[in-house]
């Protein structure tokens, strides 16, 4: 389990600012058997530590000496840098299950991809699960290799998960899987091809109204025009 040193802190609203000035991060723990504490880290060390660990990895909270198995269960961030601003940290009753997010990572070459030129389709980016704590996973691999045609797919249920790890997704959702080349350009070309095709009709409809009013037009120049009737005056 990854180390994080954490140190007490002063709730005044005012010391935040200073915290954040000399480099670090106010937090907060709490939990379910544990009365919540206002905390400080370092920035550095919990980015460093955040990257190993994630959301769904324990974390030892060192405070005062004593550790505290937790979980990242927020993290607050500025809305212009990014940079974490505040952090949650949540101690589980390790004899319990929890659900947290894991992160899919996709791993190897797809054969349809490098060979049938197709595109590979990552339709879950992550998926909630439900275990001990100790047990949860940091992150789960997918090897896409097994992709070797248009018609191969990976469901949830051909991922590799820990033991006494529960996804809590039905069993057939697809993961990813390969669509040719042909149909991703169809997408993009189908609307495209659509209205040219409609401009086209309007095109030749105008056109041919045109010649058919020219052909009017001559019509009417070559007919000799009546001379008009004069009535004959009364006598």
């Amino acid at each position: 389990m990854i180390i994080l040193k954490a140190k007490k802190r002063d709730k005044l609203a005012k010391k935040v600012k200073e915290i954040r000035n000399r480099g670090g991060l106010p937090a907060v723990l709490y939990g379910p058997k544990i009365k919540n504490q206002s905390i400080e880290i370092n920035l550095k060390e919990f980015k460093k530590t955040f990257k190993e660990a994630g959301e769904s990895s324990l974390i030892s909270l060192e405070i005062d000496n004593k550790k505290f198995p937790v979980l990242v269960h927020e993290i607050k961030r500025d809305s212009l840098t990014g940079e974490p601003t505040h952090i949650d940290f949540y101690q589980p009753i390790l004899t319990e299950r929890v659900r947290v997010a894991v992160p899919l990572i996709f791993e190897g070459m797809a054969p349809a991809v490098k060979e049938l030129g197709g595109t590979l389709v990552r339709e879950i980016q992550e998926i909630e699960v439900e275990a001990l704590p100790e047990k949860l996973p940091h992150e789960i691999k997918i090897n896409v290799e097994s992709l070797k045609t248009f018609e191969d797919e990976i469901l949830i249920k051909d991922l590799n998960l820990p033991q006494d790890v529960k996804v809590l997704r039905s069993s057939d959702d697809i993961v990813a899987l390969v669509v040719p080349p042909t149909k991703v350009e169809e997408e993009l070309e189908k609307p495209i091809e659509e209205k040219v095709e409609e401009v086209e009709k309007a095109e030749e409809k105008k056109e041919k109204e045109g010649e058919e009013e020219e052909v009017k037009a001559e019509k009417i120049k070559e007919t000799p025009e009546k001379p008009e009737k004069k009535e004959k005056a009364q006598s």
